[in-house]
C-alpha cells in the first residue's frame, strides 16, 4: 500500500470522539476539512521533536487566512508508539490563532531516544493524516542513519515526483537546504497562485499553502522528520542581508522580508527559538544525532556583508577581502566553536551555495552567490576545522539545480590536501527536466568529481566508519510519476576525507 493511501486510511479508521472548539460557521452542517496542508514533524532530539500543522480548508484564499475565521481553535494532538494508535504516549491541545494563520507548532518531549513514533491532529471531530516521526539516538550510541537532502522546488517548473520517491525511501531524516518556495509568478508546467511575484504576508501565506497542498510534498513530510534552512527564493531572488536585487530602499525591503520570514515560520516544523522578530529570524542552529553526527545548519543568506560590492549581487574580484562574509562573524564563530566540541564522529554542515572552489576559464572574477566570492571567510572556516582536528567533515549543499560531488582542498600549514567533502543536491524541479548527458566537470577543477543536470535528491547512509552516498535522479518532472534511479554512488570514510568509488 502506498504511503499516501496508508496515512489517510490510518487517519480515518480511528474513532473521532468528542470534538474541540468548532470553526464551522453558524448553521453549517459540517466544517470543511481543515488539514488540506497535511502534517509535519521536525527538529528531532533524543527525547522529542516538533509537530506542525496549519488549519486551512481553503489554502488559496487570497486573504492568506486559508478559509479560517477570526476565532482561536483548539487542536488536539497525539503521539503513539504504533501506527494504529493503540498506545498513545503523549497528547495535548494547542491553540491555533489567526495571527499565525492558524498554524500549530507543538514541542513534544519526554519520549524514548532512537525510535519511531506516529502522530496526528484532530479538530471538531476531523482527523488529520498520520505522520511518522522519530527521535534522535541517545548520546553514546551511533546507529546507522538514512538521511536524504533536497532543495529548490519550483512549483511552476514541474511535478514533485522526487518528493514522492523520497518518501518511498523510508528515511530516518530529511534535510531541505533552501528554496522551498519560489516568489516569482513564473509558470511552465504548473501555474502559481497568485500569478505574480509575491510581496505581502497574505501573498507568502498563499504561496506556501499552494506548495504544501501538493500530495507528493505532503508524502515526504509524512514519512520522516525534516530539518530545514532557507536560501533566497523564500523571500526574493538574490537578496543579500537587508538589500534586494533591484535596490529598493532597505526600509521597504525590511517589510517584505518580515512578511516572508513570518510565513516561512508558520509553515515549517521549527522550534519556538526560531520564531521571527520582524525582519530577523535566527535559523542557524545545531542538532545532534547521537554520537554519530552533528548537523551544523547554516544561514548563508541573511548575514551577508560585502563592503566591496555594495548591494551583494554584483560579480566582484575582491573575494579575499576579510570584510566580505557570507556567514557573518557571529555565525562563523558559532560554527567553529561547535566543530571544536567534537560531539560526534561526523560533522555535517547543511548550507545553501557551492562551497568548494570552482575555477572558470573566463576570468578571475568570483560570483557573489558561491563561497568562491568569500574566500577569506571560507579559508578561516577550513583552517578552523583543520586546526580543531575535524577529519570527517561533509558539506551538504543545495541552490545550483544540479548534482555535484567534490573533494574540499585546502593549503593549511603548507600542505595541499583533501580536508573534507562536498555533496551538492540537484533541484526537486527547478530548471525543468534537465539533460541526462550533462557533465560539467573539467581539468581546471580535478577535485570536482561528478556533475549531472537532472532533477532528484541525495541519499546518504551513515555509520561510524563510512557514509554511503547515492545521487538519485528522475528523468522528467514535466510528466508525473517518473521512477527514480541512482545515477552515481560514492563512499566517504570516517577520518579519511574525500570521495571514493564504492
Amino acid at each position: 500500500m502506498s504511503l499516501r493511501r496508508r496515512t489517510f486510511l490510518l487517519g480515518g479508521v480511528v474513532g473521532t470522539g468528542a470534538g474541540l472548539v468548532a470553526f464551522r460557521s453558524a448553521g453549517a452542517a459540517a466544517a470543511a476539512y481543515p488539514f488540506m496542508l497535511g502534517v509535519a514533524s521536525g527538529e528531532p532530539s533524543a527525547d522529542g521533536f516538533v509537530l506542525w500543522t496549519r488549519l486551512a480548508p481553503s489554502p488559496l484564499a487570497l486573504d492568506g487566512f486559508g478559509g479560517m475565521p477570526d476565532n482561536p481553535v483548539g487542536v488536539e494532538w497525539q503521539v503513539a508508539s504504533d501506527q494504529f494508535f493503540g498506545t498513545v504516549v503523549a497528547s495535548g491541545t494547542a491553540t491555533a490563532v489567526r495571527a499565525s494563520a492558524h498554524s500549530v507548532h507543538v514541542t513534544v518531549a519526554n519520549l524514548q531516544p532512537g525510535r519511531e513514533y506516529w502522530y496526528r491532529f484532530r479538530v471538531d471531530g476531523q482527523i488529520s493524516p498520520v505522520g511518522r516521526a522519530r527521535t534522535a539516538p541517545a548520546v553514546g550510541t551511533s546507529p546507522a542513519l538514512t538521511m536524504l537532502f533536497a532543495s529548490c522546488a519550483h512549483f511552476g517548473n514541474g511535478y514533485y515526483t522526487a518528493y514522492r520517491r523520497m518518501a518511498e525511501d523510508h528515511p530516518d531524516l530529511i534535510l531541505h537546504l533552501g528554496d522551498y518556495i519560489y516568489e516569482s509568478g513564473a509558470a511552465d508546467v504548473r501555474a502559481h497562485t497568485p500569478a505574480k511575484e509575491i510581496t505581502t504576508l497574505a501573498d507568502y501565506r498563499v504561496r506556501h499553502g499552494q506548495y504544501r497542498a501538493d500530495v507528493d510534498l505532503q508524502a515526504a513530510h509524512h514519512a520522516a522528520p525534516w530539518v530545514v534552512v532557507w536560501d533566497d527564493h523564500e523571500v526574493e531572488n538574490n537578496y543579500a542581508g537587508m538589500v534586494r536585487e533591484n535596490d529598493t530602499p532597505a526600509g521597504d525591503f525590511a517589510t517584505r522580508r518580515a512578511a516572508a520570514y513570518q510565513a516561512y515560520y508558520e509553515h515549517m516544523p521549527l522550534r519556538s527559538a526560531q520564531a521571527p522578530n520582524g525582519p530577523d529570524l535566527q535559523l542557524y542552529r545545531r542538532l545532534r544525532w547521537g554520537s554519530l553526527a552533528t548537523f551544523h545548519m547554516l544561514d548563508t543568506r541573511q548575514y551577508r556583508m560585502d563592503q566591496a560590492c555594495g548591494d551583494g549581487t554584483k560579480v566582484c574580484p575582491e573575494a579575499d577581502d576579510p570584510a566580505r562574509t557570507i556567514t557573518g562573524a557571529t555565525q562563523e564563530g558559532w560554527l567553529l566553536d561547535g566543530m571544536g566540541q567534537h560531539l560526534a564522529t561526523w560533522d555535517l554542515i547543511g548550507q545553501q551555495v557551492f562551497f568548494a572552489q570552482r575555477l572558470s576559464s573566463s576570468d578571475g572574477a568570483k560570483s557573489m552567490d558561491s563561497w568562491d566570492g568569500y574566500t577569506a571567510n571560507r579559508t578561516r572556516i577550513q583552517n578552523g576545522w583543520q586546526s580543531r582536528g575535524n577529519t570527517s567533515t561533509v558539506v551538504l549543499t543545495g541552490d545550483v539545480h544540479q548534482h555535484w560531488a567534490a573533494n574540499i582542498m585546502n593549503n593549511y600549514a603548507g600542505q595541499d590536501r583533501v580536508i573534507g567533502t562536498e555533496l551538492v543536491t540537484t533541484s526537486i524541479t527547478s530548471g525543468g527536466d534537465g539533460n541526462a548527458a550533462s557533465d560539467g566537470t573539467s581539468s581546471l577543477n580535478p577535485h570536482v568529481k561528478f556533475n549531472k543536470n537532472l532533477r532528484g535528491y541525495v541519499r546518504t547512509v551513515t555509520t561510524p566508519t563510512q557514509m554511503s552516498v547515492d545521487f538519485r535522479v528522475v528523468d522528467k518532472v514535466s510528466v508525473r510519476d517518473y521512477p527514480v534511479r541512482t545515477e552515481k554512488s560514492y563512499v566517504i570514510q570516517a577520518g579519511n576525507p574525500g570521495l571514493q568509488n564504492p
